[in-house]
Order: C-alpha cells, then structure tokens, then sequence
C-alpha cells in the first residue's frame, strides 16, 4: 500500500518543473535550429532538447491516461505521435529531395516492425524479468493483431502484386479504397475498444498490479489533465521537428560511412516512437503488460491507419509518385512478424522465449535494412 501516495503525487499538479521547461526548450530549440546547418555542438545540444522532450512526453501522457482511464489513455500518445508523424513524412515529401516515393512506406513499415517486435518483446522482457508469466488479455491483444495485419497487408503488400499500374503503386481508385478501409477499421477497432469489449483491453488483475494499480491513485484534476495535454502536444512537435532538424546530420553520417538511405527513415522513427515505447515499459513495470500491448499495437495500427489516407488525400499535389509496395524481403519479415506474434498472442501470456524471438525479429529488421 505504500505505493500509491508515490503514485499520487506522480500525477498531481503542479508538475515537476523540468516535465514543463523540457518542451518548451525544445520548441525554442526546434525554432532557432530550423532550417539551419549546424554544426557538432550544435547538434549535441539539439539531441539533448529531443531527450528532454520524449521523457516529458512520457510524463504527461502517464497523467492524460490516468485522467481518461483505460484503454483511452493508450490512445492518447499512439493517435498525437501518429499525426504529427503524417506531418513529418508530407513536409519531407512535398519537398522533393533524395528518393522520397517510398519514404511514406518506409516510415509506415519502420513503425510497425518497431512497435509489434520492438515494444512488444521489450515490454514482454521488462515484465517477465521478474516474474515467471506475464498475463494479457488474448481476446483484445488479438483483435489488435488481426486489425494490423489486415490494414498492413492491404496497405504494404498489395502494391506489390497489383497490375493496373506499374511499379510497386497503386491506382487512383485502388488507393482511395485502401485508404477508406484503413480508416473504417482504425474507427470500428477504435469503438470496440472503448466500447461493448473494454474489458478485454484493461490489465489483467494480479497480485501485484491490485495493490500498484493507478486506479486507487486519485485521478488528477480537469485544468492539470488539460495542461498535461497541452504540454504533451508541444513535446511531440519538438520530437519530430528536432528528429527533423538532426535528421541531415544523420544522413551525411549514413552516407559517409556508405550505409543505405533507408537507415535515416529507421533513425528517425526510433526518435518518433520513444515516448510510446518508454510508457509501454513504465507499464510493463508495473504488471500492466496489457497497458503496454495496447499501446505497441495500437501504435501500429494508428501509423497505417491515419497516415495512409493522409498520404492518400495528399498523393494529388505530391511532387513524386507514391511508392507502398514492400519489397520481398520485408514481406517476409513482416510474414514472419505475424505469425510469431499470432503464437505469443493465443495463450494470453508469455514469457522470456517470446520476448526473445520479437527482439531477434526486430535485429533482424535493423541487420537487413543496414545490409539489404
């Protein structure tokens, strides 16, 4: 019991004060960097600004969920990182330089590999370090992982292998129909899981998470769940813009060291996904595997399901063609990904093993994107 006055006051007002400066130095940062070349010193302070930001993300995303409750507060960071993810790839497409056609794709697939191998098989490791057997609810986990896989092959595989144009694309009509299924199914998924089965996606009861649960905590207040909000808002914009600002850095190092342009779109979706992936392990931490499972899927499934029918809704005034279809070997990687997550998601636990075969899964990714 001695856990929930920490808890408490955790998610009480006023914050922290690093958790307000922290965004709003980046933003200052973000403003006098941008569309700047700067040099290593530089770059070194802008990397801090972005650290600063995502664990301030973290921060008051943590007091929103706690604000909405389950499963809304997973929502929460998965929809903000996603829109302002669509931001970044339609500013770094509009702007026509280096091969831009497949960055939606790339971003896309970056996201889901990371999310369902990387945050799934850490959260999985971090909770079962200590414990035999994380539990999870199988029935919402899996209509998650069904959701996914659906909207990525729809959107990533399919290209592939249609004909009415050439290249992995496609048509005008095809696209406006994959972009409207994508977004009916993030919607119908969206009010399953806040609504008729919300149970299935609220942590399961154990020992330990009854007595470190948040709920006894009591929830904050309307004005400090806004101001959290607000502030959450701003942190995000800095992770992406700063993510930006470093990212031509990070490509005259891709490139001096001979490695593929592919690896700077992996560089930066880490950046962007290091909130989510930071509160998916606090939950895990806390017995709440459920927690973090929504989150990794649900970010998935926010990634292909709002930024395909932006891209879409874009692709009109797009200087460059839109690329989406996955080459064959990460088909099969994310083939591979599916069928390893359908084996962890069934039983509705899991232990070390699976962990490890997701984190395998996801140096794989990394192994074969720096050497394809």
């Amino acid at each position: 019991m001695s856990d929930t006055p920490r808890m408490a006051s955790r998610v009480s007002f006023p914050f922290p004060p690093w958790t307000t400066i922290a965004p709003l130095l980046a933003v200052v940062g973000l403003a006098m960097a941008w569309n700047r070349d700067l040099p290593g010193a530089a770059v070194a302070v802008v990397m801090a600004l972005l650290a600063g930001a995502v664990l301030a993300a973290v921060h008051h995303a943590e007091v929103v969920a706690h604000r909405v409750g389950e499963p809304y507060g997973s929502l929460v960071l998965a929809v903000a990182v996603t829109i302002i993810e669509v931001a970044l790839i339609l500013t770094l497409m509009f702007s026509g330089s280096g091969e831009t056609e497949s960055l939606a794709r790339d971003t896309v697939f970056a996201a889901v590999m990371i999310t369902c191998n990387g945050i799934v098989g850490l959260s999985i490791l971090v909770g079962a370090i200590h414990r035999p057997v994380v539990l999870f609810h199988a029935e919402g986990t899996g209509a998650a992982l069904a959701t996914v896989t659906t909207l990525a092959t729809l959107s990533l595989v399919l290209p592939t292998f249609t004909t009415t144009t050439p290249g992995p694309q496609f048509s005008p009509s095809q696209l406006a129909f994959v972009a409207v299924t994508a977004l009916s199914l993030y919607g119908l998924f969206v009010a399953v899981q806040t609504g008729r089965h919300r149970d299935y996606f609220l942590p399961v009861a154990t020992a330990e998470n009854t007595v470190d649960d948040e709920s006894h905590a009591d929830p904050p207040s309307r004005r400090t769940a806004a101001v959290s909000f607000g502030l959450l808002l701003v942190a995000l914009v800095a992770v992406v813009g700063n993510a930006k600002v470093v990212s031509p850095t990070i490509e005259r190092t891709v490139e001096a060291v001979g490695l593929p342009l592919s690896v700077v779109g992996v560089t930066i979706a880490l950046l962007v996904l290091l909130p989510e992936t930071l509160a998916a392990v606090r939950a895990a931490q806390r017995d709440r595997l459920q927690v973090s499972l929504n989150l990794a899927f649900g970010s998935a499934m926010a990634s292909i399901g709002l930024t395909i029918p932006a891209i879409a809704l874009s692709s009109w005034w797009l200087p460059v063609p839109l690329h989406l279809g996955l080459s064959g070997g990460h088909t099969v990687l994310l083939a591979l990904t599916v069928v390893v997550a359908v084996l962890t998601v069934v039983p509705g636990r899991a232990t070390l093993l699976q962990a490890g075969v997701h984190l395998a899964l996801l140096a794989a990714y990394f192994f074969l994107t720096v050497s394809p």
